[in-house]
């Protein structure tokens, strides 16, 4: 392996990817479905218009406050389990020592080497390798609230445009069947790039997304048709 070589694993993507592919995914999913179910109530196409907007604006920022609240709990929860720790070291350092080499002992090394090991680590950043090793906290798995919560709203916000932008510009005749085609076909689209990107199967991405976004668009225009059957 060449000195300059930096290896890229598709894990070092989880965390925006993750916000960015179900902010945009929910955002489709939701808007069309909330569309659908409004043109299946035989309403006007000003009425699917402000539909529309009223559910982008409305989900962009429930992702965003949601997202927001979840990844900054997780984050309390880091910061405490750290000061925790930290308490720890300064109170029993050579306690979280043999610690630290007993996990390295279930990993598969021998005692003398984990020692070595756990020693070499504990003197270069003690709380850092308790805190990778034994709590799980790294750089890549660190809560970030601010970015989580952005990602999902501006991605929730793109991924609904698009069944809103075809309501805009499609003939009202042909709304439904033109929202369910390029919904489809999008997050068909959506769903292999994540699963490209994340490192797993294109096919099993797309046929996951488009499966369940088929049931949910399906569920909202049947209630919408009988809602108009009823009240008509």
């Amino acid at each position: 392996m060449s000195r300059g070589h930096i290896e890229a694993h598709s894990i070092s993507h989880a965390g925006w990817l993750r916000a960015a592919v179900l902010g945009a995914n929910d955002g489709i999913v939701s808007t069309a479905s909330l569309l659908l179910g409004v043109a299946a109530a035989q309403v006007g196409h000003s009425g699917l218009l402000l539909t529309g907007l009223a559910g982008l604006v409305a989900g962009a920022m429930s992702m965003a406050t949601g997202e927001y609240v979840s990844v900054s709990s997780q984050a309390d929860i880091e910061e405490a389990a750290l000061k925790e720790e930290h308490r720890e070291l300064e109170e029993d350092y050579h306690g979280e020592f043999r610690e630290l080499a007993g996990i390295y002992v279930k990993r598969g090394l021998s005692l003398p080497l984990a020692k070595q090991v756990a020693e070499a680590l504990m003197a270069h950043d003690a709380l850092g390798a308790h805190a990778r090793d034994e709590l799980g906290i790294s750089e890549i798995t660190t809560a970030r609230p601010l970015q989580a919560a952005l990602t999902s709203a501006c991605s929730f916000a793109l991924g609904a445009a698009l069944p809103l932008l075809v309501t805009l510009l499609v003939p009202h005749a042909w709304v439904i069947g033109a929202i369910v085609v390029s919904t489809l076909l999008s997050l068909a689209i959506l769903g292999g790039l994540a699963a490209r990107v994340g490192g797993a199967s294109v096919l099993r991405g797309v046929v996951r997304v488009t499966f369940w976004s088929a049931l949910a668009m399906g569920a909202s225009g049947i209630i919408g048709s009988l809602f108009a059957h009823f009240s008509g």
